[in-house]
């Protein structure tokens, strides 16, 4: 039953923290972190949502959920019925309620927020996206008849099945074209386990496929077939890239060719895809190594030092950051969850050269760092002292600095316009058209490196666009 008083309390009634294994057993396992809610627990932090008329939080949403209809059913303890409301816009959302930064997103403009904590969308959206899934009560949403169009998505990442969703429920014939063996994109390959099971992946790709999308795993777009192949030969009326953005920038500093240096990609990639922590029964091992210095502050930076820690061998992980702790870019609640579970933050560093013997990585050459006035990405500017040079030992080196784009695809298409840094433009950004008729792109392929419910958001625009573009073709 709701409440109602507390419907009124609003922020009167502190936020519900959700259950966690404890740091000292969950640093020692790639099990999840965060245990989520009990049903009670979800129904309390459900009454604190003030259902405001002109919801803002909706507004920071990149799809649009419809936040104060679903929270409204989960205080009613209607909570397939708030699964439901949440996917009328999210097909993803026990990923979302996983991964997305809420807390500079929807949660950002929650109204109970301006005089206390706001109310905790993401953890309800996770928790009934779960209870649906447990329960056996996922029901697929309708689908409209079908139109007789066929769209190609390239990329099974967070934009291209937002993309895919959305277009299937329209009735169109949708085949999603990716390169690699398991669809997911970043949501498989570089998330840990730990923060997003791989079972949870494989439920909500298994809902999609159910809604009748196809996917083409080990596919490469650009090498096997072009854009123009699949259009002209293949007749599908439209095609959406999604394909992120995945090559990694490195520090172009003296030992970056030493065993032991790794990108973020690389490390997440063998730990995630190959099981490396299950050695020997996958034998697929990272090296052996000791000491694993993690150079980055985001997320991914986050994901790789917190991975490292759970691996058998390693007895110290360290995170080395040009600037202060106020200054990072990962989720406050990852950096916390990462000094309970005892990684070492080397704050206000930066490498200058990578320092080994016999080919092997033993240490990282830093200078100090101080702040100045804030840069154009809105952080303090980093500067070196004078003189400040030191010495963190280490046997590996992660390096998470970002990721450009790959170019296959734009090579192979003349007629796709990319600007300087290899990122598709799109001539209508309202629907994510591109320069070239017919196709469409969005997520980090287009905006460079960001978050996974931003790219979602780019490829639900872009469905709208295909939609309304393949609707007005005649054959």
């Amino acid at each position: 039953m709701t409440d109602t008083k507390n419907q009124k309390l609003g922020n009167k009634i502190p936020r519900t923290s959700a259950l966690e294994q404890d740091p000292e057993e969950r640093s020692k396992n790639f099990q999840e972190v965060c245990l989520g809610y009990t049903p009670a627990m979800a129904q309390l932090e459900a009454s604190r949502c003030l259902l405001c008329k002109k919801p803002k939080c909706v507004l920071g949403c990149p799809v649009r959920v419809a936040i104060p209809d679903f929270i409204k059913l989960v205080s009613e303890g209607d909570f397939i019925g708030a699964a439901r409301k949440v996917k009328e816009a999210n097909s993803l959302p026990a990923v979302t309620g996983r991964v997305c930064p809420q807390e500079d997103q929807c949660e950002k403009h929650c109204v109970v927020g301006l005089k206390g904590e706001p109310v905790a969308i993401g953890k309800l959206e996770r928790f009934v996206a779960d209870y649906e899934r447990v329960h056996g009560k996922e029901a697929l949403e309708k689908v409209a008849d079908p139109t007789g169009k066929k769209i190609a998505i390239v990329g099974a990442g967070p934009a291209g099945l937002s993309a895919a969703a959305d277009l299937a429920k329209r009735g169109h014939e949708v085949v999603i074209f990716e390169a690699l063996h398991k669809p997911g994109g970043v949501l498989f390959y570089g998330i840990p386990e730990f923060r997003l099971p791989k079972e949870i992946l494989e439920a909500e790709l298994d809902y999609l496929e159910r809604l009748g999308i196809k996917i083409k795993v080990n596919y490469v777009i650009g090498k096997i077939k072009t854009l123009d192949e699949l259009m002209k030969e293949d007749n599908f009326d439209a095609v959406f890239i999604g394909t992120g953005a995945g090559l990694p920038y490195f520090l172009d500093i003296p030992g970056e060719n030493l065993n032991g240096v790794y990108s973020a990609n690389e490390f997440l990639t063998r730990v995630n895809l190959m099981h490396a922590w299950e050695f020997p029964v996958f034998d697929t091992p990272v090296h052996a190594h000791k000491i694993v210095a993690v150079v980055g502050g985001g997320n991914t930076a986050l994901d790789a030092a917190r991975t490292a820690l759970r691996l058998p061998t390693v007895e110290k992980v360290k995170l080395i950051y040009r600037r202060s702790r106020d200054e990072l870019p990962a989720r406050i609640e990852e950096v916390e969850h990462a000094e309970a579970e005892g990684i070492e933050f080397h704050y206000l560093v930066s490498p200058v050269a990578i320092k080994g013997e016999n080919g092997w990585t033993t240490s990282i050459q830093c200078v100090q760092m101080e702040l100045g006035e804030p840069d154009e990405s809105g952080r303090r500017h980093a500067h070196a002292k004078e003189d400040s040079e030191v010495f963190i030992e280490t046997d590996a080196v992660v390096i998470a600095l970002g990721s450009g784009v790959n170019p296959l695809i734009s090579k192979s298409s003349s007629e796709l316009k990319t600007d300087s840094k290899g990122h598709i433009e799109v001539a209508d950004p309202d629907v994510n058209l591109t320069s070239k008729k017919g196709v469409f792109a969005g997520g980090d392929i287009v905006t460079g490196a960001a978050t996974v419910i931003s790219a979602m958001g780019a490829g639900r625009k872009a469905a709208k666009g295909i939609h309304d573009y393949v609707m007005s073709l005649t054959k």
